[in-house]
C-alpha cells in the first residue's frame, strides 16, 4: 500500500504539514517494502486557488491509496475520494510516527472535509 504523507521537508523525520494542499512536500512510503519518495508541492505552495485540487491530483498520479495530514478541504478531499484515496486528518508528529500509526491501526479515515476551502 502506498501512503502519501504531508510533509515540511524533503525526509521521513521531517514533521508532517498541517495543510494538504499548501503542504511543502508529500512524502510517498510503500508500506509493504519500506521505500519511499518525496514529492515537491512547491508549485501549490503560493496558489492563488486550486492548490488542494492540484496536490489531489499529484498525489493520485503519485499512486497513493491513503493520505496522512493534518487538515484537507471539501475540494481536495472530493478529489482525492473521486480517485478512490482515502484520508486521514489530525495527523501530527513526524512523518516517519505517522505511517507507524497508521500502520498500527490508530488512525482513522475521515468521511468529509475538516476545514473549509482556501484554509491556509
Amino acid at each position: 500500500m502506498k501512503v502519501a504523507v504531508t510533509a515540511q521537508d524533503n525526509v521521513v523525520t521531517c514533521l508532517v504539514d498541517p495543510r494538504f494542499g499548501r503542504a511543502r512536500y508529500f512524502i510517498v512510503m510503500d508500506t509493504d517494502t519500506g521505500a519511499w519518495q518525496a514529492a515537491d508541492n512547491s508549485q501549490n505552495l503560493h496558489a492563488a486557488q486550486g492548490a488542494g485540487v492540484q496536490a489531489a491530483g499529484n498525489v493520485a498520479e503519485l499512486g497513493a491509496d491513503v493520505v496522512l495530514t493534518g487538515h484537507c478541504g471539501p475540494n481536495a478531499f472530493r478529489t482525492l475520494a473521486a480517485a478512490g484515496i482515502k484520508i486521514c486528518t489530525g495527523v501530527d508528529g513526524t512523518v516517519e510516527q505517522a505511517i507507524e500509526r497508521f500502520k498500527a491501526g490508530e488512525l482513522s479515515f475521515t468521511d468529509g472535509a475538516d476545514v473549509e476551502g482556501q484554509w491556509a
